[in-house]
């Protein structure tokens, strides 16, 4: 059995040490949700939470309900919500124009006497060129870590669920850093404004702080510091990583750890659309005979996806160009597919859809991400991740309960033949593609979507 060799930027990651007893994977959205309102009740001095958005309607409001109510029965507990600051201003795609989350936030601020300051975060000045794609809740010491935004689906509230990752790690350390670099690179930015409040700024107004803001975040790191009797020294430790932009540290993370491969990667991306850099490393690691295991969500899985029966919009091209991606990639690997050192699993499961993402490698590495693994997430949107570094094995069984429960779900492709192509799509889906590819139009969508 070859030994599995980190490469010189994987061991020169600083590292926070871990407990096994301190990690706990749950495995379902209703845990999920039942789990966070569970924590914000009993929040003791500060709960931070950092999504994509906090959505008007039943979970996002237990959610929010369940934060007031914790701040009127602790007047001093600390709580800050981010969202991103376009993605809480604007409606569901395709719904008419309103004020979106945002408006809300404010009705129900007017409303209650206490107090939860929700911050928009802009990490560009349009939404289509980057968003707060941050993940991870901390109440406490604990970092509730998921890739997943907080509404009904998210949540499972109501009959269906879009299944994502969900971790629990008990760690002041690591607590302390996420909590420190929301407060430092974040909320002090003057870009950065309050939703809950009556008169915020319009975009065009700020323009000048976002892109100042940018510009610091990509320098923006974790840190932290250890006692000396708390060094990690080779054990169970994870390491919280943070970029945007190109080249970032999380990207460069990412790539480190598919080329430092021997023996297993197993990948979880929603969108099939990798980074020309990740379909690389995937190649390479091929050729050095890497089993490698790729879980993506069914077309029908993705929550873009529209039934043929109901009405056309153009987002629902989108779950067609993913699966056209994969057929592409499963032709140009099909010896790879009929020699079974190549997996591709399709999940899906009812009317569910699918948000699960990160990577396992030899069973020493896994990385907790809200990163889709796509040139969107690789370019442009403010992406993190939890590296979790066992090297003796002690998380192993909570691994393979994940992985096990994941794949229960999934069919495995015999081949690329067995994805539909162009002619078997619906037609309006088949005359946008067309049009698209004719237009080279499809290779910006790749880039942005």
């Amino acid at each position: 059995m070859r030994l599995f060799k980190p490469r010189p930027t994987l061991t020169q990651l600083p590292a926070i040490p871990l407990v096994p007893e301190a990690v706990l994977t749950l495995h379902s959205a209703a845990e999920f949700r039942a789990e966070l309102l569970r924590r914000i009740a009993a929040a003791g001095h500060r709960i931070y939470l950092c999504s994509l958005y906090l959505q008007n309607d039943e979970a996002g409001a237990e959610v929010l309900h369940a934060l007031h109510a914790a701040k009127t029965a602790r007047p001093a507990l600390e709580i800050a919500v981010l969202v991103d600051w376009h993605r809480a201003q604007r409606g569901l795609i395709g719904a008419s124009e309103h004020s979106g989350n945002a408006g809300w936030y404010r009705e129900l601020a007017a409303a209650r006497d206490s107090v939860v300051p929700i911050y928009g975060v802009p990490v560009q000045t349009r939404e289509l060129f980057g968003v707060l794609h941050l993940k991870g809740f901390v109440i406490d010491d604990t970092v509730i870590y998921s890739g997943a935004s907080l509404n009904n689906v998210y949540l499972h509230k109501q009959e269906k669920y879009r299944h994502d990752r969900y971790l629990l790690l008990r760690n002041s350390v690591l607590a302390d850093c996420m909590v420190e670099f929301t407060r430092r690179h974040i909320l002090a930015a003057p870009a950065v404004h309050r939703l809950d409040q009556a008169g915020p700024p319009a975009t065009r107004s700020i323009r000048g702080d976002i892109r100042r803001f940018r510009e610091q975040l990509k320098r923006a790191r974790y840190s932290f510091s250890l006692p000396h009797d708390h060094a990690a020294a080779g054990g169970l430790c994870v390491t919280p990583l943070v970029g945007v932009g190109k080249s970032n540290p999380l990207n460069r993370a990412i790539c480190s750890l598919l080329a430092a491969s021997r023996q297993q990667i197993t990948i979880c991306t929603p969108y099939f659309n990798l980074p020309p850099a990740v379909t690389r490393e995937l190649n390479r690691a091929l050729q050095r005979g890497v089993q490698i295991d790729i879980i993506v969500g069914d077309k029908t899985a993705n929550d873009f996806f529209i039934p043929p029966e109901q009405d056309f919009k153009i987002i629902g091209a989108l779950p067609y160009l993913y699966e056209v991606n994969l057929r592409r990639f499963a032709r140009k690997h099909q010896a790879a597919i009929a020699s079974g050192q190549l997996n591709l699993h399709l999940w899906k499961e009812g009317e569910n859809s699918y948000h699960l993402k990160g990577l396992w490698i030899d069973s020493h590495y896994s990385l907790m991400t809200g990163n889709n693994l796509n040139p969107r997430a690789f370019r442009l949107d403010l992406e993190n991740a939890l590296l979790i570094h066992d090297p003796q094995q002690q998380l192993a069984s909570q691994r393979r309960t994940e992985l096990a429960g994941i794949l229960r779900d999934t069919t495995v492709l015999t081949g690329y033949q067995s994805l539909q192509q162009l002619a078997d799509y619906p037609p309006p889906v088949r005359k946008l593609l067309s049009r698209l590819s004719r237009t080279r139009l499809d290779l910006l969508a790749y880039r942005v979507l």
